[in-house]
């Protein structure tokens, strides 16, 4: 009986084991997707501020820049010009013409004006909306830097144009998470032609520097 005894509490042991196995395989990929998830959302929202930041100093230089230094430094001490519109422009306008047309004969006879302000960039770009110092540097994996670089594409018409291209792979903003689970995302992008990880622009066409999520 007491042998009996033990080979029961042995089975009710392995049973509870293996129903924990179980359980946790089933949970594994749900936890990574959660985990997951809120890294894509982090890093994805630091791509569109490194977009951001490149769009308005393109406006000012006329073309990208390939070093974070170099556009931190714009943000926090360069200038912007914006166009303010002054007056209002009547809605039987709106009613008569398209919208640019309206806006043209608006200014025509002088019913708006537009006039041209400096502002500080850092005032108009961040105003709270992300850290600065923490634009180059991929979320929650420790330091790791985006891949940022630039190219000049020139179009079907002969017009070279600036374009860059700001990513991080899979295994770097997925850093410390399930490896096979990562191993499985790449293998997908990879047999769909896309790129196993998050990204903004493009060095090789012009996408007006959309992301992949886009």
């Amino acid at each position: 009986m007491k042998t009996t005894g033990l080979i029961q509490i042995a089975l009710a042991v392995l049973i509870v084991v293996l129903g924990y196995l179980v359980w946790d395989s089933v949970m594994q990929p749900i936890r990574f997707q959660k985990k997951a998830a809120w890294r894509y959302d982090l890093t994805k929202q630091n791509l569109i501020n490194i977009r951001d930041a490149q769009v308005a100093y393109k406006s000012i230089n006329g073309k990208y820049t390939a070093d974070f230094d170099t556009l931190e430094n714009f943000i926090r001490n360069g200038k912007l010009k914006i166009v303010k519109a002054i007056g209002n422009i009547p809605d039987s306008f709106y009613n008569k013409y398209p919208r640019k047309v309206a806006e043209n004969k608006a200014i025509e006879l002088g019913i708006v004006k537009r006039d041209t302000v400096v502002i500080n960039c850092i005032d108009s770009l961040c105003s709270g909306k992300y850290i600065l110092d923490s634009l180059k540097y991929v979320p929650q994996t420790g330091g790791e830097i985006f891949e940022l670089d630039t190219a000049t594409i020139e179009t079907s018409s002969k017009i070279k144009m600036s374009v860059f291209e700001a990513k991080t792979p899979n295994n770097v903003y997925l850093k410390g998470l399930d490896h096979q689970e990562i191993v499985n995302m790449n293998d997908a992008a990879t047999t769909n032609g896309k790129y196993p990880g998050l990204k903004v622009g493009s060095l090789t066409e012009l996408n007006n520097n959309a992301g992949n999520w886009e």
